[in-house]
């Protein structure tokens, strides 16, 4: 029958070195750790800071682009805000396109009730399913072609065109 004590040695050990190495945890898992899903920050972190009190600050490697679903969402190169359990406020340097103007996101929560996580712009708000955020995305340098022009057309009839 194994110890209590070799449990807990193993345990020590590990301990011991992350503090040794003072490496800091991988900044998806901190999402994790506040219940929050770990795909709304892309790929692309270079370094991030969190106070005590939560308020973060998310540096990465250039500005991106990411498609979740039909949603296109800019992140600029440092984001900022406040984490708290289930919800980010306090946001500034994520903007999201709705038709033809971009908006900036404000705050984010998750609802686990139905399964969905709800974007704030202001006031207004929109709920999107959790599933699209189960995963860390991919930074896109550029707007993707097909979005890009699906979006042109869309603003041509939208402004008044033909």
């Amino acid at each position: 029958m194994a110890s209590p004590l070799n449990l807990i040695h193993p345990l020590l050990l590990l301990l011991i070195s992350t503090v040794r190495s003072s490496t800091l945890p991988e900044v998806h898992d901190i999402l994790a750790v506040f219940d929050l899903p770990v795909g709304i920050l892309p790929d692309a972190v270079k370094s991030y800071t969190l106070s005590d009190t939560g308020d973060f600050t998310v540096t990465l490697e250039s500005t991106c682009y990411v498609h979740f679903d039909d949603q296109l969402v800019y992140y600029d190169d440092q984001i900022k805000g406040k984490l708290s359990k289930g919800s980010v406020t306090d946001v500034s340097g994520i903007q999201a396109k709705k038709l033809f103007i971009w908006v900036s996101v404000t705050g984010m929560k998750v609802d686990e009730g139905d399964g969905t996580v709800v974007f704030y712009v202001g006031a207004l708000s929109e709920k999107l399913p959790a599933k699209l955020f189960e995963t860390v995305p991919r930074c896109g340098k550029k707007v993707g072609m097909r979005s890009a022009v699906v979006d042109a057309i869309g603003d041509y009839y939208l402004l008044g065109g033909c």
